[in-house]
């Protein structure tokens, strides 16, 4: 009995001390040109774009959230759902599929309430 029991805190030992690495790592450093003073919103780092660019969503809970693109006409031209931390979210946009235009990205709660938008044009 006292063998089974070193045993398992043996392993209750090694077992603690193993390090688990986080499958999905996001920057955790936000540049000036991405920071949000708000305690939710969401930013881009630039407004005109190519092909990609980097996008700050800042949320004052962890939660599910949708990001849609409408473009000048209001038409819903990508819609995506994604989980967020508390604090800042950085993700990448890509915009090589759209054509040349202005475009609006809206950010809303699982709920519906809007939580931020911005605009942006597609060169």
């Amino acid at each position: 009995m006292k063998k089974l029991t070193l045993l398992l805190v043996a392993i209750m030992f090694l077992g603690g001390c193993t390090k688990f690495d986080e499958p999905f790592l996001r920057p955790e450093i936000v540049g000036t040109d991405l920071k949000i003073q708000s305690a939710v919103g969401i930013k881009l780092q630039t407004p005109f774009v190519t092909s990609e660019v980097a996008m700050n969503i800042k949320s004052d809970v962890a939660q599910t959230v949708i990001v849609k693109i409408t473009d000048i006409s209001n038409k819903v031209v990508s819609k995506s759902t994604m989980d967020v931390k508390v604090g800042d979210n950085i993700l990448k946009v890509y915009t090589a599929t759209f054509p040349s235009s202005a475009y609006r990205i809206a950010l809303f709660d699982a709920k519906g309430n809007q939580l931020g938008i911005t605009d942006f044009n597609k060169l």
